[in-house]
């Protein structure tokens, strides 16, 4: 056995070949069992499918790789095959220092001073972790937000509008051509009743009138309506009706009725009412996106889509597709799919939500050549998006099959869910307002703003504030459904946005003292590191693989737990391992190299969860 290194290093005597590679240590390795594959057993294998991990604690090594695919054609056990395959690794590949097995397990040991060639690949590579796209990339449209013009952002929004954001620049860092959607609810009763509370009980409010953002003054309204039907439908009842008799009789539920007809009539007054607010909603709107930092290439509106679904719907019927019943209404007969029938136009001609996204699909597949379509849509929406999926087949859209409804989770408080009747719903602006605020008391508290002017305060606030609600809300499992604690999300400590962004600015320090003191990095491909350095440089090369894996399950999740146990890594190797006080330049150097790849990677990690990292703090 060799001796094993912990930040005792010496420069290598000779390294069985100096590694000349521009290539990462998995692909190395991947090649090599290739070959070794196909000198032994005679069986060809692409690099690709040789299966590749890392190796668990447990065990001795830095690469595991699975030798059962390969055990039939050998004709023996797959210990054996993975004793003869690591055996050829020793014997031919100069990156391979010793292996073992563990049943169908091939444990490989890396040569150590192999890893500062892994390291200069990872410091030379441009966009390190990133496939770049090309004429060829396939184009991914993401639908995300989707919100209805009559209330502002909640919190259930806003994980909404991360996930989406996040999940597009994975996708675009995977080496696709991605298109930002949002589809905005602009249409419908909901819409009409805070028009009519407006025109009812306003008097004559603007935004700058009232000192509000518009998406906030039209929720007002929204409220208002609600609190006057409430009351109606009370009074009516202690009249003797039922409830449904009194929903039925309210005159005010008449009334905005009346003014969905009138708007879909197309009248004058009520459509000139409709755009003001809306444009008063969609500047709200746009403040909110800004401060959160998402954008979108294309803004579709339902009130543009739903004739054209429409329009959809009834060339399917002409063609077979679509069935009318007897009161006119058209329906899908979906049961040879195992689904039932479908709703797709009323009796009186009138579309359902369904409808309209057939019309957003036909008009997005018109501006847009679409390779593949992503929802993100909460898991309540599942049933709504199998419907759409085979629809959008039937009715010839190429990608229509293969839509992905990217199904999450809801967001939870600790008092349990959010009921926006029951005034218990976050407001979004209010959420980054508590945020940045909360962030600002913890990181004065622990002298973390020391010395900082009032405007670099203002910015690293803003940073950690939002860092730290992005990073709660990213890093579960976008399936599961979670509870929001806006305390435990800002921790200097433990998995959280500003520990990772603490570590940061404290590695962009550590350079900067560096670069100050005349440090220049020089050749360090003689050294050989110890355990502290090769646990990073493996954790670094890591990074393309976890990125390629975000992008095929959709999961920032993914990104942001790589970035934690990458800061982990870091914050042991800076206290176990000298870096500016280290008097071998060989040596200072490689440890530079490694600080400055590790402020690059979980810089662009964090970005890929729209997530900026402070220079200092």
């Amino acid at each position: 056995m060799k001796k094993e290194y912990l930040c005792e290093l010496k420069p290598s005597k000779t390294v069985k070949t100096q590694a000349k590679f521009n290539m990462s240590i998995d692909d190395i390795i991947a090649k090599a069992a290739a070959r070794a594959v196909g000198e032994l057993y005679g069986v060809e294998v692409n690099p690709a499918d040789v299966q590749l991990q890392t190796t668990k604690k447990e065990f001795e090594g830095n690469l595991t790789i699975v030798v059962f695919p390969w055990v039939k054609a050998a004709r023996k056990s797959p210990e054996a095959v993975g004793a003869e395959i690591g055996q050829w690794l020793v014997d031919n590949e100069p990156a391979v220092d010793r292996f073992n097995v563990i049943k169908g397990f091939l444990n490989i040991v890396i040569e150590p001073s192999f890893w500062s060639s892994v390291l200069k690949h990872i410091h030379d590579t441009e966009q390190y972790g990133r496939t770049p796209q090309t004429d060829e990339s396939p184009l991914v449209m993401v639908e995300y937000s989707s919100p209805n013009t009559n209330k502002p952002l909640h919190l259930g929004h806003v994980r909404n509008n991360l996930l989406g954001y996040s999940l597009s620049e994975i996708l675009k860092a995977c080496g696709n051509k991605v298109v930002k959607t949002n589809i905005v609810n602009d249409r419908g009763i909901h819409i009409c009743k805070s028009m009519l509370a407006w025109k009812k009980w306003g008097d004559g409010a603007t935004p700058e009138s009232r000192g509000q953002k518009g998406d906030h003054l039209i929720g007002d309204f929204y409220v208002l309506f609600d609190k006057h039907y409430k009351a109606e439908l009370a009074s009516l009842m202690e009249q003797g009706m039922t409830k449904e008799e009194a929903e039925a009789a309210s005159p005010l539920m008449q009334e905005a009725r009346a003014m969905l007809r009138a708007w879909e009539a197309k009248d004058a007054e009520v459509r000139q009412l409709w755009a003001m607010m809306n444009e008063w909603v969609y500047d709200g709107f746009d403040r909110t996106y800004k401060r959160m930092g998402v954008d979108f290439d294309k803004i579709y509106y339902e009130s543009e889509t739903y004739l054209e679904g429409k329009e959809k719907v009834l060339e399917g019927l002409e063609k077979g597709m679509m069935y009318r019943k007897e009161d006119g209404s058209v329906w899908a007969d979906l049961t040879a799919d195992g689904l039932d029938h479908k709703l797709l136009l009323r009796s009186d001609g009138t579309s359902v939500y369904m409808t309209q996204d057939i019309g957003t699909a036909k008009l997005r597949y018109q501006d847009y050549p679409i390779d593949k379509m992503v929802y993100v849509v909460g898991n309540e929406q599942n049933y709504h998006f199998q419907v759409l999926s085979l629809l959008l087949d039937r009715l010839g859209f190429k990608w229509g099959k293969d839509l992905v409804h990217f199904s999450y989770g809801m967001v939870e408080l600790p008092e349990g869910k959010m009921k926006s009747r029951e005034g218990t719903v976050v407001d979004a602006d209010d959420l980054m307002d508590e945020m940045v605020n909360t962030a600002r008391a913890v990181s004065s508290e622990l002298g973390k703003l020391d010395g900082c002017s009032p405007e670099e305060v203002a910015d690293i606030t803003e940073m950690v504030g939002l860092g730290a609600l992005k990073y709660f809300l990213l890093k579960v499992d976008p399936r599961k459904n979670m509870t929001f604690n806006p305390k435990e999300s800002i921790d200097f400590n433990g998995n959280t946005g500003p520990f990772i962004q603490y570590t940061y600015a404290r590695i962009r320090s550590v350079l900067r003292k560096a670069a100050e003191a005349g440090m220049a990095i020089g050749d360090y491909m003689g050294v050989k590191p110890g355990e502290r350095e090769i646990a990073l440089i493996q954790r670094l090369a890591d990074y393309p693989a976890v990125v390629a894996e975000a992008g095929r399950s959709y999961s920032p999740a993914l990104i942001a737990n790589y970035a934690y146990e990458l800061v982990k890594e870091y914050n042991q190797f800076y206290h176990d391992c000298s870096i500016l006080k280290e008097s071998d330049e060989s040596v200072r150097s490689l440890r530079l190299t490694l600080s400055e790849c590790t402020a690059r990677v979980v810089k662009d990690a964090m970005s890929l969860l729209g997530i900026c990292v402070p220079e200092r703090m």
